[in-house]
């Protein structure tokens, strides 16, 4: 028998990406929209559960829209913090593993150096408070989880960074980018990659998971704009220059301490990843 994996906000970028991955490797999997499962409704989300009977739920569905949630507080907790409870009440009772997508907004980014899964979340903003509850239910509710943490998430399907610059190099010829923010870019192909392979064992917890290496949101347009070989100017700004409602962490790199320690190869450098994707026809 196949196992069973239910994806949550299974239409969304990373969604979509781990639906058609578990496909491919024989997984039965069911890639939910919120139009098929309302997470913030309890009895609907436990119906759909009981129907299925996943034996394994990826629940990648959240209120992700950052500056928003400052003035949107109610509905940023609604679906991030009592959604990811339903989720993890209804896995449970399926004897499911489940594994919850997270964020590096859950730091405040003041630490120097690397953030390790064992440091402790203090989240800035809204959209962070609100994954970081999410990640308190997990604990409460679910015997079998991965709650995995991740950062700076681009690939095929969706908005994202990547796709927002080369867009703005169609019609501009400078571009100026926030130099004062470090993190990890994350190619969603390996994202869904890493969390397949989790949950192919018993080793629960936080995890990290993130391309490996970091840079600025900058350095970050430079390479894909040298990888395309487009010819830009892209000037370094601060932050102050380009304010938001949202705070950012200005550092929010991952130390990948729980996949070295639970003996997994940690992921390719964000670099390659993202030559790799950028290569893929599209």
């Amino acid at each position: 028998m196949s196992t069973k994996v239910l994806v949550t906000g299974g239409h969304g970028q990373l969604g979509t990406e781990l639906t058609l991955m578990l496909q491919n490797r024989g997984y039965e999997t069911f890639g939910l929209g919120h139009r098929d499962l309302d997470i913030t409704n309890l009895s609907q989300v436990r119906d759909v559960f009981q129907t299925i009977h996943p034996d394994v739920v990826c629940h990648t569905a959240a209120y992700t829209a950052v500056d928003k949630a400052e003035t949107d507080r109610n509905g940023a907790f609604l679906v991030n913090a009592y959604g990811t409870r339903n989720v993890a009440i209804a896995a449970e009772e399926a004897g499911a593993k489940l594994v919850y997508v997270s964020t590096d907004y859950v730091f405040n980014g003041e630490k120097e150096g690397t953030y390790s899964e064992f440091d402790q979340p203090s989240p800035l903003g809204v959209y962070g408070q609100s994954k970081y509850a999410g990640e308190q239910f997990v604990h409460d509710f679910s015997t079998k989880y991965f709650i995995t943490r991740t950062s700076w998430v681009y690939g095929q399907y969706g908005g994202n960074f990547v796709k927002t610059m080369l867009k703005l190099a169609e019609n501009h010829d400078r571009l100026k980018v926030v130099n004062d923010q470090r993190g990890c870019p994350t190619w969603t192909r390996d994202l869904a990659a890493k969390i397949i392979e989790l949950i192919q064992t018993d080793q629960y917890g936080t995890y990290h998971i993130s391309n490996s290496g970091s840079c600025t949101w900058y350095e970050f347009a430079k390479a894909i704009f040298e990888i395309k070989g487009i010819d830009i100017q892209v000037a370094p700004c601060t932050t102050e220059e380009f304010p938001r409602p949202a705070k950012r962490p200005h550092n929010s790199v991952f130390e990948h301490m729980a996949l070295r320690l639970n003996g997994f190869d940690e992921v390719e450098n964000w670099k390659s990843g993202l030559k790799d994707f950028l290569s893929m026809k599209r």
